[in-house]
């Protein structure tokens, strides 16, 4: 284990903060918890201050770090990973490990405003374009007024304009960090920076920046009971369908390999 990845362990086991259960799905270990118990665990370490990525997994992760031992590790080291696809709820209960529920990271987002709005929690919002991010924090401001915004960023800048984004994240000290950027380097970027910045929540949000918006409608609720929101999303996006593939390939590997995909 890294230096910084022992630090980070360090805190959280001295915090006093409950144990996570988990279920790992070929080695990616993903929470147990339904939606309010991560509320929950999450306001207790933004009150006691203590950094924690949470990842919203989905197949495609976790098939990608299957294909790649950098985003295998970098997933590993995450603090939370909730299980916000629902081929991963599925998926564990098919193994027979269930899961509470489906932790969607749109509606973790917006418990965590609920709860953090009383409490004037500070949010930085980054990514996507100038125009959406504008958006997205209008619409936070007007649902959630007691929540303080301290800074919005757009999404486009490149690794060497990365100092210059620390700089104003730090400066601002937020308590919840939600980054919206490309599949690719969303995550890897949140787990590059996170224990120099220490923030309790960093956590990567995907479309949910699109969606806040208005840019992009969420799925529909009969869409989300029957599990279908991945390709209510595809109809609205048509040239995401070669990432959406990978989605059967890996239903078919779990059915296929059902006695490995607990294993570490």
């Amino acid at each position: 284990m890294s230096t910084q990845s022992s630090k980070a362990a360090k805190s959280v086991s001295e915090s006093g903060l409950a144990a996570i259960p988990k279920i790992r799905i070929y080695g990616v270990p993903i929470s147990k918890m339904d939606m309010k118990q991560t509320v929950a665990y999450l306001t207790q370490a933004i009150e006691q201050k203590i950094p924690h990525q949470i990842i919203t997994a989905n197949p495609i992760m976790v098939m990608a770090a299957l294909e790649d031992p950098a985003y295998m590790s970098m997933m590993k080291q995450a603090e939370l990973i909730v299980p916000d696809g629902a081929g991963v709820v599925w998926a564990a209960g098919y193994v027979g490990e269930h899961v509470a529920e489906r932790v969607a990271g749109y509606d973790l987002l917006h418990q965590l405003m609920k709860v953090g709005e009383p409490k004037g929690w500070k949010v930085y919002l980054l990514g996507a374009s100038r125009e959406v991010i504008e958006a997205a924090a209008d619409r936070l401001r007007a649902l959630y007024p007691g929540i303080q915004l301290v800074g919005v960023r757009d999404g486009y800048f490149n690794n060497q304009q990365d100092e210059e984004v620390l700089r104003e994240i730090e400066q601002a000290a937020p308590d919840l960090l939600f980054v919206g950027r490309s599949a690719a380097n969303q995550e890897p970027w949140i787990a590059k920076y996170k224990n120099r910045l220490e923030i309790p929540v960093m956590m990567g949000v995907g479309g949910s920046f699109d969606v806040l918006s208005g840019k992009l409608k969420r799925a529909p609720i009969l869409f989300q009971k029957l599990r279908l929101e991945w390709f209510y999303r595809l109809l609205q996006e048509p040239w995401r369908y070669k990432r959406m593939l990978i989605l059967p390939k890996f239903a078919v590997k779990v059915i296929r390999e059902k006695e490995k995909v607990t294993k570490p």
